[in-house]
């Protein structure tokens, strides 16, 4: 258990920190030959000795790597605008299912340090609502995108992103907490806060686009709180 939430936790931070922006989209535009692609593989790799921390173990970093490349390069040469969504999970999930696979196939020629699993397990959690769930939401309804949108002088630059994360690290730690009416409090607060702009609007679509966005939000929040409980209590 402990190796596969290494190697998670290790590709997490490759994948939605440790990888700007322009790394993205210079390998959407060069694929195989953008050397972001190269360099976001050694990102992982490092990050998978880091968080293992036992160079004994040489080979697992590698095949992480290795297996990583072959998954994106396909991705990037499959990819288009039409299948550019549906191939960011199917990236996602074929990358979780090599982790798995490894830490099942390794689990018996390791002798691990005595870390506490549930450690790793919350910090894992609380990491996924933050960047990770914020990209999905926004590769989820990327093709809800209303024309009408804020004016960029109109609100904070990446306001909405920072609310997002936050309202969810506090959904999240309400509920591993076991605080419940704290999720409610929260949502009844949204909900007044962003319901002089969903009345204000004239843009029917900008205010589903909202509703589904923090409908998404809340909903990842709550289920990745709900899986972090019941593993907590499987280790």
């Amino acid at each position: 258990m402990l190796l596969a939430l290494q190697l998670l936790f290790a590709h997490f931070l490759g994948d939605f920190l440790f990888q700007p922006y322009s790394w993205v989209k210079d390998k959407e535009r060069r694929k195989l030959a953008s050397p972001k692609l190269y360099f976001h593989i050694l990102v992982h790799i490092g990050l998978s000795y880091l968080f293992m921390w036992d160079f004994s173990l040489w080979y697992i970093p590698l095949i992480v790597g290795g297996t990583h490349l072959m998954i994106d390069a396909a991705k990037l040469t499959l990819q288009n605008e039409r299948n550019k969504r549906y191939l960011f999970f199917i990236d996602q999930a074929l990358h979780l299912i090599v982790i798995f696979v490894i830490a099942f196939v390794c689990k018996g020629n390791i002798e691990f340090i005595d870390i506490p699993n549930e450690l790793w397990l919350y910090l894992l959690g609380a990491f996924l609502v933050t960047n990770p769930a914020s990209i999905s939401i926004k590769t989820l309804i990327s093709v809800y995108t209303p024309k009408t949108e804020i004016e960029e002088d109109e609100s904070l630059n990446n306001a909405g992103k920072y609310i997002g994360i936050l309202e969810r690290l506090l959904v999240y730690v309400f509920i591993i907490t076991q605080h419940w009416e704290g999720v409610g409090f929260l949502i009844a607060a949204k909900s007044i806060f962003r319901f002089s702009d969903l009345t204000q609007s004239k843009d029917r679509k900008l205010t589903e686009y909202i509703l589904i966005g923090t409908l998404l939000s809340f909903g990842i929040a709550i289920g990745v709180a709900l899986m972090v409980n019941v593993l907590r209590y499987a280790l």
